[in-house]
C-alpha cells in the first residue's frame, strides 16, 4: 500500500506542477482536509484548486519538485523543492521577474485511493527575503534586493 500511496501523491505534485487542476478530482476527495490552508483559502477540493491556481498566477513556471518521500500506514510525507519566477503581486509584492527557490514538507493522508488530510509547513520567510518583502538580519529597507 506505501508504494501504491506514493504513486498517488507524486501524480498530485506533477498536477501541481502542470496547472492540471481537473486530475485532481480523481486524486483529492472532495471533503479534503488542509489544516494548514493559506489566509482566504476555502475549504475542501476547491480551496485547494483555488490556491494552486493562485500560486501558477505569482508563479508563473511553478515546479513542485519532490526531493525525498518516504510512506507508512495511509501516510505520505514529502520534502519538497519549489521554484517559480516571481510574475504578479504576492503578499504585498509587487512583481520582480526574479527566481524564488524555497522548501516545504508535506504530510498527507490517504483514505479509499484519495487524499483526505493534508498538513505542511514551508519556507515562507525565505521567499519573502527572496522577494525582497522582508530583509535579512542586519540589512538596511534601503539594501534589499527589489
Amino acid at each position: 500500500m506505501s508504494e501504491e500511496n506514493k504513486a498517488l501523491v507524486h501524480r498530485i505534485y506533477e498536477c501541481f506542477s502542470q496547472n492540471n487542476l481537473d486530475v485532481l478530482d480523481e486524486l483529492i476527495a472532495s471533503d479534503f482536509t488542509d489544516h494548514n490552508p493559506n489566509p482566504g483559502q476555502a475549504p475542501g477540493l476547491e480551496g485547494l484548486k483555488q490556491f494552486i491556481s493562485s500560486m501558477h498566477s505569482v508563479l508563473s513556471d511553478l515546479q513542485d519538485n519532490v526531493e525525498d518521500m518516504v510512506a507508512e500506514g495511509d501516510k505520505v510525507v514529502a520534502r519538497l523543492r519549489i521554484s517559480g519566477t516571481h510574475q504578479s503581486e504576492f503578499m504585498g509584492a509587487a512583481p520582480t521577474g526574479n527566481q524564488v527557490t524555497f522548501t516545504g514538507i508535506d504530510i498527507l493522508r490517504i483514505a479509499e485511493g484519495k487524499v483526505v488530510e493534508h498538513w505542511g509547513n514551508s519556507d515562507e520567510l525565505g521567499m519573502m527575503r527572496q522577494l525582497g518583502v522582508i530583509t535579512e538580519p542586519g540589512q538596511s529597507e534601503e539594501a534589499s534586493p527589489t
